[in-house]
């Protein structure tokens, strides 16, 4: 077990690396760029691969072609970047593409605040680019976690063959405290298919709706890979309405399917709490200091922390819900997330929204004060 102390940027740079991560194509951008920076020290080292690309849609091209060369690969960037990338990030899970995408949130939107911090791009992780489809998005709220849930991320992208984001934000990302690095981490390896080449279906389903493995070019077996909506073969067939509508159901699916397994969460004092905070990212830790400093008042006071964002957890909240009276979302945006929780709550308990722009998070006292609003 190693002990740095570095900031979460350089965390997700060598919780990718730890993962198995051998290819990274990145443009820099404020606040994600030491992600880029430390990628290029560091890959080389372990035969990997550092591409410097001349934009955003160049980056996410780059890791779509060396993932069906067989790498696991990622890259890194911020609000604008990140609005670049969507139609590549449509692109990987249509196609069932394992890919990691790092967006370390800033302000906005267009160029807004570089260097400043948000949760403004929630929903953009999740519907950015057209159509239907479904993604995973982890929120690490410490260094710690930035390393934790990049490998966790690299691990979902193999079991489920789909582009996986890791959601940060500036303030996760150069906050520089303690980190523990093991010497080996948990790793999903890149599985090969188990199905003889000469009888392969690349695009069917296998069990529990996943794929069957992950093949590369030039490993013997016949597939196509297209963007536009096919068969289980690859074949086009976005002028089959049965056909297409199978395939855009099966890549929804195998998310959806899955989502209570998928969920991850982190429970404090909930046992009893009549008042529950739920939080992400950055304000999760003054919600917490909150919870904790309500119960020194004689509150019940709870904290629920999501790492995993998408899909949303909805029967845990609804859980937490039966109990409270009052759920208390703070949030970095303008109450994006609280809109969710108030859905799974349906009138379970009053819901409040605590939004906060400009690029400060919160303080454990205005979380407190919350509990006493009359909203």
């Amino acid at each position: 077990m190693e002990t740095l102390v570095i900031h979460g940027n350089e965390a997700c740079a060598r919780g990718a690396i730890a993962a198995g991560c051998r290819f990274f194509a990145g443009y820099p951008i404020t606040p994600a760029s030491e992600i880029t920076e430390v990628m290029s020290r560091l890959l080389p080292r372990t035969r990997g691969v550092f591409l410097q690309m001349e934009d955003e849609i160049a980056s996410i091209c780059a890791i779509l072609g060396a993932a069906w060369g067989g790498a696991k690969t990622c890259t890194a960037t911020s609000g604008p970047g990140f609005t670049l990338m969507q139609e590549g990030i449509g692109w990987a899970a249509e196609t069932d593409t394992p890919v990691v995408v790092i967006d370390v949130m800033r302000g906005g939107p267009a160029t807004g605040q570089p260097t400043s911090s948000s949760q403004q791009d929630v929903m953009h992780a999740k519907y950015g680019s057209h159509g239907e489809y479904e993604v995973i998005v982890l929120v690490p709220s410490s260094a710690q976690e930035a390393f934790d849930l990049t490998v966790k991320a690299f691990n979902l992208a193999e079991v489920f063959r789909n582009p996986v984001i890791l959601l940060t934000d500036e303030i996760v990302g150069h906050t520089r405290e303690k980190v523990r690095i093991p010497e080996k981490v948990e790793i999903v390896e890149r599985r090969k298919p188990a199905t003889n080449p000469a009888d392969y279906v690349p695009f069917r389903s296998a069990a529990k709706g996943l794929l069957d493995g992950m093949p590369a070019f030039n490993q013997g077996y016949g597939i196509l890979v297209d963007g536009q909506l096919h068969d289980e073969f690859g074949g086009r067939a976005g002028h089959k309405p049965e056909v297409s509508a199978a395939m855009v159901e099966r890549i929804c699916r195998k998310i959806t399917d899955h989502a209570d397994e998928l969920a991850d969460v982190e429970e404090w004092m909930l046992e009893d709490a009549e008042i529950a905070f739920i939080a992400f990212g950055s304000p999760a830790r003054p919600a917490l200091r909150a919870a904790k400093d309500a119960r020194t008042q004689g509150i019940k006071a709870g904290f629920l922390k999501l790492r995993v964002l998408w899909p949303f957890p909805d029967k845990i909240i609804a859980r937490v819900a039966r109990q409270a009276r009052r759920v208390i979302v703070p949030e970095m945006n303008m109450g994006k997330v609280f809109r969710e929780v108030k859905r799974v709550v349906a009138g379970n308990a009053e819901v409040i929204s605590l939004p906060k722009l400009g690029g400060e998070v919160h303080t454990p006292a205005e979380i407190l004060r919350s509990m006493f609003s009359d909203q």
